[in-house]
């Protein structure tokens, strides 16, 4: 997968479990700057990106990771191991 097929895989998910157009996210995109953000949406997200890029996260990953960008540096270093 290309890098910008993963970008756009990781935010069409993103987009649709923060029930937000694609193009409301960015790399800077915060919990908590984001109202649809929440505490029970961020464990639907992370969830969906575990299945969606065959991944898991440890329950300490699930509560540091808080802005897009740390989600998709965390999601390519798994992929890249």
């Amino acid at each position: 997968m290309s890098a910008e097929a993963f970008q756009d895989s990781f935010f069409g998910v993103m987009a649709s479990m923060l029930k937000v157009p694609r193009e409301q996210l960015a790399r800077d995109t915060s919990r908590s700057g984001t109202e649809a953000w929440d505490s029970l949406r961020h464990m639907h997200l992370m969830l969906a990106l575990e299945e969606e890029f065959g991944i898991e996260f440890s329950d300490g990953e699930l509560a540091d990771l808080a802005t897009a960008g740390e989600l998709l540096d965390a999601i390519a270093a798994k992929r890249a191991a």
